[in-house]
Parts: C-alpha cells; sequence; structure tokens
C-alpha cells in the first residue's frame, strides 16, 4: 500500500468528541475521515432540549445540535462514513481497521470517540416514554422537573449521585433500590441518607412506567412482601449504570473493570503510538456533552503534533 492510501486521520465516533476531533483535525489539515457508528450524533441524538451547552441560550434539541456538528466538520472537509467498524488490529505503525461492510482501512492515527450508553430496564413504557419523563442523566434533565417529586432508580454511586443533585432541585426524590442494601461507596450512602427530601425504597423493583404522553408515576414491587404499589412523580431517571462502547479494542488497549478506556493521565494519549481516546468511552465521572467535546480537542490536538513528530504532517 502506497503512504497516499494511508489516512492520516481516522477517527471512530460521531458524538461531540468526534465530530470536535474532526473539526480541530480538518483544520489542521490531517485530512480526517469520520464513521459514524450504528447512533449517527451519539446519545444526543435521543435527548431532547439540551441547555447546559454554551452558545445556545434558548437551548437546543440534541439532534439538531448534533447536525451542526456534523455539518461544522464537513466544512472543513471531514469525510463522514455511515458506517460501523468493526474490528482493528492496532499491531504496527500503521493501523487497520475494517468497516461492517468489509472495507480495510490503513491510518497514520485514530481517534476513538465510540462514547458509552445508558443501561436501561428494558420495559416497554420505558421506551415509550424516553424524553417524555425518562432520562438517564440528572444532570441534562433535572432542570426541567424543578419543583416536581421524581424517581431515581439504582444503587449505586451513580444512583447515589444523581438522587444527590435531584434533591436540591426537587422537593422529593424516591429511591428505588432493588436489594436492601446499596453498591454505593460508603460516603455517597451516608450523603443520600442524610438528605430528607430522599426517600429510600429497599428491596423495590420497577414494574412500570406510567403515563401515555408523560410521566405520572411508576409501579414499583417489594421484593419480600410481594406487595405492589403506585408512586406519583414526573420524572423517572435511570441510573443503573453506563456501557462503554469498547468492546473491539478489548484486545489492544488497557481498560478498568467496566470497559472504560485509560489514556495516559492529562491526556487522550493510549499506550499505543497514533492511538488516541476522547470522551465517554474513557470518561465514567462526568459525561456531558462539553467535556466530550473538550476531550476531542485534545485528541486532534495529540494526532497533530504525533503526525508532525512523524514527519507526516
Amino acid at each position: 500500500m502506497s503512504e497516499s492510501e494511508v489516512k492520516k486521520c481516522v477517527i471512530i465516533g460521531s458524538g461531540p468528541a468526534g465530530y470536535t476531533a474532526a473539526i480541530y483535525a480538518a483544520r489542521a489539515g490531517l485530512e480526517p475521515e469520520l464513521y459514524t457508528g450504528p447512533e449517527p450524533g451519539g446519545q444526543l441524538t435521543i435527548t431532547t432540549e439540551v441547555e447546559n451547552y454554551p452558545g445556545y441560550p434558548d437551548g437546543v434539541q440534541g439532534p439538531e445540535m448534533m447536525e451542526m456538528f456534523r455539518k461544522q466538520a464537513e466544512r472543513f472537509d471531514t469525510k463522514v462514513h455511515y458506517e460501523l467498524i468493526k474490528k482493528v488490529d492496532f499491531t504496527g505503525p500503521i493501523h487497520k481497521l475494517w468497516t461492517e461492510s468489509d472495507q480495510e482501512i490503513h491510518a497514520h492515527t485514530v481517534v476513538i470517540s465510540t462514547g458509552a450508553s445508558a443501561k436501561w430496564l428494558g420495559l416497554p413504557s420505558e421506551q415509550k416514554l424516553m424524553n417524555k419523563g425518562v432520562s438517564a442523566c440528572a444532570v441534562c434533565d433535572g432542570f426541567f422537573f424543578k419543583g416536581q417529586e421524581v424517581a431515581v432508580v439504582g444503587g449505586g454511586d451513580t444512583a447515589a449521585e444523581e438522587a444527590s443533585y435531584l434533591a436540591k432541585l426537587c422537593p422529593k426524590v424516591h429511591m428505588l433500590v432493588r436489594r436492601d442494601e446499596m453498591r454505593a461507596s460508603k460516603i455517597m450512602q451516608a450523603r443520600v441518607e442524610s438528605m430528607e427530601n430522599i426517600q429510600i425504597h429497599w428491596n423495590t423493583q420497577t414494574e412500570e412506567i406510567l403515563g401515555e404522553d408523560e410521566v405520572t408515576g411508576v409501579r414499583v414491587k417489594n421484593r419480600i412482601s410481594g406487595d405492589v404499589s403506585e408512586i406519583p412523580v414526573s420524572g423517572f431517571f435511570v441510573a443503573i449504570g453506563h456501557k462503554p462502547n469498547t468492546d473491539i479494542f478489548k484486545d489492544w488497549l488497557p481498560m478498568d473493570e467496566s470497559g472504560y478506556l485509560m489514556p495516559h493521565p492529562g491526556t487522550s494519549k493510549t499506550e499505543l503510538d497514533g492511538v488516541f481516546v476522547s470522551g465517554d468511552a474513557a470518561d465514567k465521572v462526568y459525561r456531558q456533552a462539553v467535556t466530550a467535546a473538550g476531550t476531542g480537542c485534545m485528541a486532534a490536538l495529540d494526532a497533530e503534533r504525533y503526525l508532525v513528530e512523524k514527519g507526516i504532517a
């Protein structure tokens, strides 16, 4: 394969991290090619109103925002491919990737921006009422429920953090925990238990989210007594964790026990030369569009510096 056939920069993923990486890489002359994956635009495409991203004083719809990201990336001649990267080979200095249509791609640098997907309960009503009161991000959507009662399902640190955040906005937060104890750290448990407007429902399983065009309540079942009851709420927050979309990299890059990639601290660099990571694929703490975009910028700048050092860019 000739040098001209090796791409300078390939970006895997099309959320805020991927598109920001593309904008910076394109402006640096890296001629990036971006592969959107199965969900073009990432998690924001299943979000309605976005009010916490700077530059949108009146808010913006998630899909509209990601369309703007895409257009800006393409304005600087990013090539966007609506395909999934299904396999990689990071053996040598030239990285190999394969699309779902079996096209083989060679690249000097790869930016991983595959994100993470929220875990859901799997209830039909959960999908029906998505963005109509059902959410997986209190920081993103909690403001819309200010002054209203809400429920949070989960017993880990994420659930405890979501409940604590919502308790500052809502008069009552119902925390639905499946077991008779939480998995959350002791400090997070203590924080939840100290907040008077958080009511913990132990041994509680969600049976159904109630409502037609908006959430009106949740039907729950006590796993010990078998008693079924309904709790009137306007918002239902699923906080049972996220799964990073990193399976195809498990043989190549170090991950934590949950599958999050682990770049060198303070950078987007991985242990493999020319491979960089950005966004929620490596972030289990913040998981915000604005932080993802920031790391997309970092990855593009790191990729550019790498190529300059190699005399390629």
